[in-house]
């Protein structure tokens, strides 16, 4: 089985989720410029990770415009974001990201990342610290949003090879 994975990493969870599948897999591992420039039809199994920005998997639209081109190919997606995996909101934020048509075609994972504020764009920061201080600012807030509170105020690793299993299991089915 051919299989490549492509990636899209901001601070580097889903560079290392990416490079875990494809170490797993035997696949080739590839940034997503690189992929760009690359003749995909060879492949069996494309796999594309992004991460989580506000709910959309980073970069998505470029694997979504070549769903079309891809209809004889397996297609794996995984979006790594910095909440836990037994998140109820994560898999409806993920779905969203999709038409069902196109939920038909691909199989979907979350593999959940941290927040690396040290590697993190400014632009990226500035967002996090706003978002932060409204949170903060609330009155009444909720135990999920005093939990977000915590988790949002520092930088923190919950990535684990254990969580690309699910993935690995679909590629042998």
């Amino acid at each position: 089985m051919k299989a490549i994975v492509i990636y899209n990493s901001q601070t580097g969870f889903t560079k290392r989720y990416a490079q875990w599948i494809a170490e797993e897999t035997k696949a080739e591992c590839l940034e997503l410029s690189a992929a760009k420039k690359k003749d995909l039809s060879a492949c069996e199994v494309i796999i594309f990770g992004g991460w989580a920005r506000g709910g959309s998997i980073s970069k998505i639209n470029w694997f979504k415009s070549n769903m079309d081109k891809w209809t004889d190919k397996k297609l794996i997606v995984f979006c790594v974001g910095a909440g836990p995996i037994d998140n109820p909101e994560i898999e409806p934020a993920l779905k969203q990201n999709f038409s069902d048509t196109e939920l038909e075609k691909v199989n979907l994972f979350y593999c959940p990342g941290g927040i690396n504020y040290e590697k993190m764009p400014v632009s990226s920061k500035l967002m996090m610290k706003m978002f932060l201080n409204m949170l903060t600012a609330k009155k009444n807030k909720t135990d999920t949003e005093l939990e977000m509170i915590k988790m949002l105020s520092t930088s923190y690793d919950i990535s684990d090879k254990k969580y690309i299993e699910p993935i690995l299991q679909c590629l042998k089915k």
